[in-house]
């Protein structure tokens, strides 16, 4: 007799609903949501309540991808320099002055890695245009209409989602991610999203240019001055991108150092007249803000230069040394600068491993985009261009929305172009001897 017992009924049901192309269209899309309306969610639920939802979240992702595993190619699973940070960010508890807190901090950063990669894994790249094109329709309607409401039925701020009710004035609005500066980064990759929508021709084009039209009014009300400047690199990008897409094979790798050149030109000219550039931008005292912080923020690194003083994400102002910073005008939730960030809370080692990860990812995003037929391979290397650009005044690419959308891209270009791959190529067939 067989020591092999049938497999239940049940566990067989399990596996079909949880393998189910609809169902992992709606968890992928459910995801999404939650990591972009998070800052909605904590004021309404608190904080185990957001926690709650994100690790079921999780082990549906798991079970999902359970009963895939037949169809998922398991190797080189990962980025090796997407584990090197995630690996030191989490032995950064070891010397943690707040262990605790720096253990909650890895759960939450782990748990947006794993819902990001189960994106990457479980959809092609048209299918997560798709679902961030959904999700980002709702979150910006939504975030109009009340403002519209705040600002022009009642007049009076809705505070408990950080609107402040300014629409009559013509901004700023907040919308559903708290401040203006994150509704404008999410409303830039909303457009990408958008425009690769109508490029792909995978929306009918009257909802495409109308979600580009309610992006670009929700980026105007803004009024942002550092959301302008994201504006004109991701215009500067698209037109690069334009021009090298048109290039002939035989002729790119000049082209794409010809453009290396010209970037690097940029940045030098932009850092000769940086003080010119501080005094333009410097609406409302935002970067006199971020200055003074940043200066705090480098003060404290050079008590743990090295290995910084424990990976946290969001910050909280009741611990040592984020008390430093309560001081100040107002609270901050974060370093507002995700580099500098990184520096603060893993150290120098931290921020090189975190530099290689962000621009390897880059660099694979944006050879694909030049040389892949598809303009949906443009859609991970614009949408970078947003996070990395932004990601030098805001720290919303370490954590929720910013994470999570960075490690579905990261993944995905490391997957197409990863050297590992290289090792799996079947060898030739051996000569046969007659």
């Amino acid at each position: 007799m067989s020591d092999l017992s049938p497999r239940h009924p049940m566990l067989d049901a399990a596996e079909s609903f949880f393998g189910a192309p609809r169902f992992t269209n709606s968890l992928a899309t459910i995801a999404i949501a939650v990591s972009v309306l998070a800052t909605a969610i904590r004021p309404l639920i608190g904080w185990a309540g957001l926690i709650a939802i994100v690790a079921t979240l999780v082990v549906f992702a798991g079970l999902s991808l359970y009963a895939r595993r037949e169809s998922i190619e398991w190797h080189a699973l990962l980025p090796i320099s997407l584990l090197v940070f995630v690996g030191w960010s989490v032995l950064s508890v070891f010397w943690s002055q707040y262990q605790w807190a720096t253990l909650g901090g890895i759960a939450y950063l782990l748990a947006f890695s794993a819902l990001g990669l189960y994106i990457a894994l479980v959809r092609d790249t048209i299918q997560i245009v798709r679902a961030f094109g959904d999700v980002l329709r709702v979150v910006l309607v939504a975030s109009l209409v009340l403002e519209v409401f705040s600002g022009l039925l009642i007049d009076a701020p809705l505070t408990f989602l950080g609107i402040q009710g300014h629409l009559a004035t013509a901004g700023p609005i907040q919308g559903l991610l708290g401040t203006r500066n994150q509704l404008g980064i999410v409303a830039l990759i909303a457009a990408v999203t958008f425009g690769t929508e109508l490029r792909t021709k995978s929306i009918r084009p009257e909802i495409a240019i109308g979600s580009l039209v309610v992006a670009g009014v929700t980026m105007a009300f803004t009024r942002s001055p550092l959301i302008g400047g994201v504006i004109v690199v991701l215009v500067a990008a698209i037109i690069a991108l334009y021009a090298l897409r048109r290039v002939a094979p035989a002729q790119r790798t000049a082209a794409q150092l010809g453009l290396l050149v010209v970037v690097a030109i940029v940045i030098g000219i932009t850092w000769a007249a940086r003080s010119r550039i501080v005094e333009v931008t410097n609406a409302g005292g935002e970067l006199d803000y971020r200055l003074r912080l940043w200066q705090q923020m480098v003060t404290l690194i050079s008590f743990n230069p090295l290995e910084g003083w424990g990976w946290l994400g969001y910050w909280r102002s009741e611990i040592s040394p984020f008390q430093a910073f309560a001081v100040v005008e107002r609270v901050p939730v974060s370093g507002l600068n995700a580099y500098l960030d990184v520096w603060f809370q893993v150290g120098l080692v931290g921020v090189v491993s975190f530099v290689g990860l962000v621009g390897l990812a880059f660099v694979r995003s944006w050879l694909l985009a030049g040389h892949r037929r598809s303009v949906v391979f443009a859609w991970p290397a614009l949408v970078l261009v947003v996070l990395l650009t932004s990601a030098l005044f805001e720290s919303s690419l370490l954590v929720e929305y910013g994470w999570l959308t960075f490690v579905v891209c990261c993944v995905k270009a490391a997957r197409e172009l990863s050297w590992r791959r290289a090792f799996t190529v079947p060898p030739l067939p051996a000569l046969q001897k007659d």
